[in-house]
């Protein structure tokens, strides 16, 4: 059987990642493609790296809601919103790649997007859609809010050490290098080739919006005690990929490998997440392109400091990737349905 699909916003970087994946994904058929700056041509013509003759359409919910099986919605954040509240009502599954519904308390949402949420009755609809946290809660859900992908490999990197007591909640410091495809298609100065080349630089420091997301599932783990982060990002040269270091204060001594037991053990039967073995750290080149995130580890027992390091795919397990992973959930497929064997070492 093959579920039709919605893509709403096909065009943007995020959209093109899900037509790459799932094109190829065989239970999955491109039922309707909509892009509003690219409405009327082919797939082939907006997006040459594509050799699909199927048209472009302006975004038509109705025809979303009552003609496929799974839309995934990826509109702005703060644009998301309006559209969920119309397709909820036709009770499909519905993946939202926005930031609108991943923060469960309103007041962060309008603090760090500077905007009162528009349907907070809503956010207690949708499902964190992090597989290798919530996959039972995400299995049979209607509606996932996709994570950011900075939160994605923050709390990958943070969750085994932090579910186990190690970590003292306050001051978590998370340092993440991205790709410049993180920040979307769109055209601003500071993205061009001539500015980004052979140039790295922070941005957001202290309010960056992705540090509530964190703090929120990583509390979670803390089963409900506040964990705090320091969390500074920056953009690197190159166009994919996601490079973040995390430091913790241990409560306790441990060593290097004992360290990297615990972690194994809990991402075990975790197929998208490898954990390195001593000695040996993640790099982005190694996951460009695919849903893996990669961690590896290191106690300095000078310092009674354990810093992990995760690698990720900004558009991949940090966007598309794991959307069509949790819609593989969702739908009861083989989680993995599509997605191996999609890296590109470059």
């Amino acid at each position: 059987m093959k579920y039709k699909i919605a893509v709403i916003g096909a065009t943007g970087f995020t959209g093109m990642e899900l037509i790459r994946i799932l094109k190829a994904h065989p239970y999955a058929e491109l039922s309707l493609l909509t892009s509003e700056s690219y409405a009327g041509l082919t797939v082939k013509q907006a997006i040459p790296y594509f050799n699909i003759d199927q048209k472009l359409e302006k975004a038509d919910l109705k025809k979303a809601g009552e003609g496929c099986d799974v839309i995934f919605l990826c509109l702005p954040h703060t644009k998301s919103a309006a559209a969920v509240a119309k397709l909820l009502k036709y009770g499909k599954k519905l993946i939202d790649l926005s930031a609108d519904f991943r923060l469960k308390a309103p007041k962060l949402y309008e603090k760090y997007y500077k905007l009162k949420h528009p349907y907070p009755q809503l956010l207690k609809e949708s499902v964190y859609g992090l597989p290798e946290l919530y996959a039972h809660k995400i299995q049979g859900a209607s509606f996932t809010a996709n994570p950011g992908c900075y939160p994605t490999g923050a709390i990958l990197a943070c969750a085994p050490a932090v579910s186990a007591g190690l970590v003292k909640g306050a001051g978590v410091v998370i340092n993440s290098v991205s790709g410049v495809s993180g920040a979307g298609r769109k055209m601003k100065t500071e993205y061009h080739f001539s500015e980004q080349h052979a140039n790295i630089k922070a941005y957001k420091l202290v309010d960056h919006q992705h540090t509530p997301e964190m703090e929120q599932e990583l509390s979670k783990l803390r089963k409900g005690a506040k964990v705090t982060v320091s969390f500074t990002p920056h953009l690197g040269p190159y166009n994919r990929g996601i490079l973040t270091t995390v430091t913790f204060d241990l409560t306790k001594n441990i060593s290097t490998g004992k360290a990297l037991e615990l972690y194994k053990s809990f991402y075990a039967g975790k197929q998208f997440v490898k954990v390195l073995p001593e000695g040996v750290l993640p790099e982005v080149k190694n996951v460009a392109g695919s849903n893996y995130c990669e961690i590896g580890l290191k106690v300095n027992t000078r310092l009674k400091k354990l810093i992990v390091i995760s690698a990720i795919d900004n558009l991949v397990k940090g966007a598309s990737g794991q959307a069509v992973q949790n819609m593989n959930l969702m739908l009861g497929l083989p989680e993995a349905a599509g997605l191996l064997d999609l890296g590109m070492m470059t």
